[in-house]
C-alpha cells in the first residue's frame, strides 16, 4: 500500500473530549464528526431549529405550564388524602365530650327553630354576616311593626330576623343580577365602570324591595282565599249550631271536615282554647291576625253569642250572605274597570279596520282628475 492509501485507511483521531480531558476519545466538543450538532458537536444533524432537518425540538411553554398545574393539583389532592386519613385526624371537642354526654336526654327537634340557609359549614360561616346585614337593613328601612303584621296576615310566624335575612339573600341575588348586567354592558360597549356600579346597587335595592312586596302580595292573596272560603265555612257553622251543637263543637266539626286557610285559622283558635285561653280571646286573636272586616264582624258575632247566649245560626247565615253580596259587588266593580280597558282595542284596532273595509271599495271606484 502506498503512503496516500495508508493515510486514507488510517482511523481518524476523532474521539477526543478536550473539555472533559479525554484526548484519546476525540469528541471535539461532544463531537461525532460524522453526525455533528453545532451546539453538541454534530455538524451533520442540526437540531437547533426546524429549518435544518425538519425536526422541531423547541419546548412549548403552554404545555409545560399545564403539566405543572396538573402536577400541582395531583400533589395537593394526594396531600389532602394523606392528611384526611383517620390516623392523622385529631378528635374535636364534640368527639371528646360525646362519651360523657351519651346518656344525656336529647332536646326535642320540635322546639328548634329552623335556620335559614341550612346547617352546613358554609351556612354556619355566612350566618353572622347575614345577621349583620339584616340588622343594617332593619336600621335603614325600619317598619318592624308593619312587617310583623304582614307576616301574621300571610300565615307565617312573626320572625322579623328571619325575614330580614331573607331580604339579604334576595338583595344578594339582585346584586349578582345587576353586576352581570353591568359587566355585559361594559364588555359590549367598553364604557366606564360607573354603570356597572350603578346597576349593581340598583339590583341590590330591587332585590330587597322585591322581597317586601312579595310578602305584601302573599298576605293579600291569603286574605282573598279566606274571603272566598268564608261563606261556606259560615254556612257549615250555622248548620252545626242549628243542629244543636255548641260553638266549640261546631268549630271542631268544621275544622275536621273542611280544608283551607280559614279552616286552619279556626283550628289555631281551637288549639289556643285547648291550651288554656277562653274561646272569645282565641277568636279575637283570629281577628287580630287578619285584616278583613268581614272576619272581624264574624268574630264579634261569635263572641257575643258565646258570652250572652244569643242565637248564632241566623247571625252566621246573615254574615255569609253579606260576604257573598260583597264579593258580587267586587266582581261588578272589577268588570266595570275591565269594560273601560276593553274599549282601547275596540276603538283603536277594530273600529279603524271596520271603517277601512267599508270605505275602501268606494275609493277604488272614484277617479280624481285635475
Amino acid at each position: 500500500m502506498t503512503g496516500g492509501q495508508l493515510a486514507a485507511a488510517a482511523p481518524e483521531p476523532a474521539l477526543g473530549l478536550p473539555g472533559l480531558g479525554l484526548p484519546g476519545l476525540g469528541l471535539p466538543g461532544l463531537g461525532l464528526p460524522g453526525l455533528g450538532l453545532p451546539g453538541l458537536g454534530l455538524p451533520g444533524l442540526d437540531l437547533s431549529g426546524p429549518d435544518a432537518s425538519g425536526l422541531d425540538v423547541t419546548t412549548d411553554p403552554g404545555l409545560s405550564g399545564a403539566g405543572a398545574g396538573l402536577g400541582l393539583m395531583l400533589g395537593l389532592g394526594l396531600l389532602l388524602v394523606w392528611t384526611g386519613l383517620p390516623r392523622h385526624r385529631r378528635p374535636g371537642l364534640e368527639q371528646r365530650l360525646h362519651p360523657y354526654l351519651r346518656d344525656a336526654p336529647l332536646p326535642s327537634r320540635l322546639l328548634a327553630a329552623p335556620q335559614i340557609g341550612g346547617s352546613g359549614a358554609l351556612a354556619a360561616l355566612l350566618r353572622p354576616v347575614v345577621s349583620d346585614l339584616a340588622g343594617g337593613i332593619e336600621r335603614v328601612l325600619g317598619g318592624s311593626a308593619s312587617v310583623r303584621r304582614r307576616l301574621l296576615r300571610a300565615g307565617r310566624a312573626p320572625d322579623l330576623d328571619r325575614f330580614r335575612a331573607e331580604q339579604v339573600l334576595w338583595g344578594a341575588a339582585g346584586t349578582v343580577a345587576g353586576a352581570a348586567a353591568g359587566v355585559s354592558l361594559w364588555l359590549a360597549e367598553g364604557t366606564s365602570v360607573v354603570p356597572v356600579m350603578i346597576l349593581t346597587l340598583v339590583g341590590t335595592g330591587v332585590g330587597i324591595v322585591a322581597k317586601d312586596q312579595w310578602l305584601s302580595r302573599q298576605a293579600n292573596q291569603r286574605e282573598q282565599r279566606m274571603l272566598a272560603e268564608f261563606p261556606t265555612v259560615a254556612e257549615l257553622l250555622a248548620l252545626a249550631v242549628g243542629a244543636g251543637e255548641g260553638a266549640v263543637g261546631a268549630l271542631e266539626r268544621v275544622c275536621r271536615l273542611s280544608r283551607g286557610e280559614l279552616a286552619d285559622e279556626l283550628g289555631r283558635c281551637l288549639a289556643d282554647a285547648r291550651a288554656g285561653a277562653n274561646l272569645p280571646t282565641a277568636l279575637q286573636g283570629l281577628a287580630d291576625r287578619t285584616g278583613l272586616p268581614s272576619l272581624s264582624r264574624f268574630v264579634d258575632g261569635m263572641v257575643i253569642a258565646v258570652q250572652r247566649g244569643t242565637p248564632l245560626a241566623e247571625v252566621l247565615r246573615a254574615q255569609a250572605q253579606d260576604v257573598r253580596e260583597a264579593g258580587r259587588r267586587a266582581v261588578m266593580e272589577e268588570g266595570g274597570k275591565k269594560e273601560i280597558a276593553m274599549m282601547v282595542p275596540v276603538v283603536f284596532l277594530v273600529l279603524p279596520v271596520t271603517v277601512l273595509f267599508a270605505v275602501f271599495p268606494g275609493f277604488t271606484l272614484l277617479r280624481f282628475t285635475i
